[in-house]
């Protein structure tokens, strides 16, 4: 007989673990179709409906402010319940809020439905990232934790090309929005069935309910092998109340490196990326909207989705917070040469390079990093709290990002834009130096040395 834990964190790569890192990435292909296609939809919504900058910026912001509603309840319920209590309700909110907003009559329904469609894609942070982590064995947590992330990189690059098919349709451009924002909820709808089959994670069944003897079970109905556990008896339950959280010391350490270094990312990253159209408006204004959403699939494509890949593929080798570290540094290097030296917007290939590449060291960085290490630092009956107030305080920042970002460009330029943004990747690396490394430890292992250092503190 063996360790339900050990046996979890021993046991081979296999297609059980790609199943269960397949369903939770389409959630993460669908948050992030839905969040970034609102960029492409608003260059052609807002002279429809002749927004102005301030509108344009509640538009995008929107569900990111709601999805820090999201993160913390659907985080702290998962905690509370299990997570697969709420796995595929997050993914429902989504639906209905995919097809509210393509069919939005006004300002006013607009950013309702992206509310709305915000809680459901704050939800599926912690849930997705937990589970799987919870799921992979200690040598390729990062790696899988990173691929579920990493379906963001197809949302990223599916956009764009949705919009050019339905431009190049000659649709009627009221349509085209429409029915680029309508796209959203396919896949959604997918999610839904195929996470109510994901069995609940046998560590939180273990571990937070006492109930070993099902937590084997679970493994088994899932993977197809018999599991022997060292115990099968009912154990004690875990109390975690938000109490216990917000007054452990060591857990408001991590918090603070977790949540800051994400704020800050996230600030850089989604007022970029939602903002790219407006960005390469002010840089090239005579580009037809087909040539800006091509140059925005160019960035995602080329620059974005190698990153991803080196970041899955070196994670458990170079470690997260390295990597994290680097990306932050490069992403600050790039972000202030554009803004100090104004040429360099004057040449529209020398501009894309430079932006292409801050993406690249985005996704081979903290883009991916910040998602995974929230996953694994918290013990198992905080682990989701953790991760959700984690990802909720960063949709904050991405919030502030969009909704600043048309403000601030029109206001200061692309120079000023960029120096700003700047300031907020550096900060982010200082943040990322309080955050100890996760990698080639068992979940157990790194929650025991969170709790040796609180004894610690305790003691001093």
């Amino acid at each position: 007989m063996e360790n339900l834990e050990k046996y979890l964190d021993e046991a081979k790569l296999d297609k059980y673990h790609f199943k269960a890192m397949f369903v939770s990435g389409m959630g993460f292909f669908t948050d992030a179709y839905d969040l970034f296609i609102i960029g492409i939809a608003l260059s052609i919504l807002a002279p429809l409906w002749k927004l102005t900058p301030s509108q344009i910026g509640v538009i995008g912001s929107t569900s990111l402010v709601s999805a820090f509603i999201g993160s913390f309840v659907f985080g702290r319920i998962a905690d509370k319940l299990g997570r697969k209590k709420v796995y595929g309700v997050e993914a429902i909110i989504m639906t209905i809020g995919a097809l509210l907003s393509a069919v939005s009559p006004n300002f006013a329904w607009m950013v309702f439905s992206r509310f709305l469609l915000g809680v459901g894609i704050g939800g599926d942070y912690p849930v997705s990232a937990v589970i799987m982590s919870e799921y992979s064995n200690k040598k390729d947590r990062g790696k899988l934790v990173g691929l579920v992330f990493s379906m963001q990189a197809l949302g990223l690059i599916v956009g764009p090309l949705v919009a050019l098919l339905l431009i190049s349709l000659s649709l009627p451009l009221d349509l085209s929005w429409r029915l680029m924002l309508a796209f959203g909820s396919i896949p959604s709808m997918m999610v839904i069935y195929l996470r109510r089959k994901i069995p609940e994670s046998p560590r939180y069944t273990a571990q937070v309910m006492g109930d070993v003897e099902n937590a084997a079970r679970a493994i088994e109905n899932f993977r197809g092998v018999q599991v022997k556990a060292k115990t099968v008896a009912k154990g004690d339950k875990r109390k975690a109340t938000l109490k216990g959280f917000f007054t452990n010391k060591t857990y408001m350490l991590t918090l603070f490196g977790t949540a800051g270094s994400w704020f800050m990312l996230d600030y850089a990253y989604y007022g970029n990326t939602i903002s790219t159209s407006f960005i390469i408006n002010s840089i090239s204004p005579h580009m037809t909207l087909l040539s800006k959403i091509w140059s925005s699939f160019l960035i995602f494509s080329v620059f974005a989705l190698p990153g991803y890949i080196l970041a899955i593929l070196f994670m458990d080798k170079l470690g997260r917070k390295t990597i994290q570290l680097f990306g932050f540094l490069i992403m600050g290097i790039t972000f202030l040469i554009i803004g100090l030296f104004p040429e360099i917007k004057q040449n529209f290939t020398l501009f894309l390079t430079l932006y292409g590449v801050s993406y690249f060291f985005t996704e081979f960085g903290p883009n991916t990093t910040t998602f995974v290490i929230p996953s694994e630092l918290f013990p198992t009956e905080y682990r989701a709290t953790g991760h959700g107030f984690s990802a909720g305080i960063a949709k904050v920042g991405a919030f502030l990002g969009v909704l600043l970002f048309p403000i601030i460009i029109h206001s200061f330029g692309t120079s000023g834009t960029f120096i700003f943004v700047s300031l907020f990747a550096f900060a982010g690396m200082v943040i990322t130096l309080t955050l100890p490394e996760s990698k080639g430890k068992s979940l157990e292992k790194i929650s025991e040395e969170i709790s040796l250092r609180s004894v610690k503190q305790s003691a001093n």
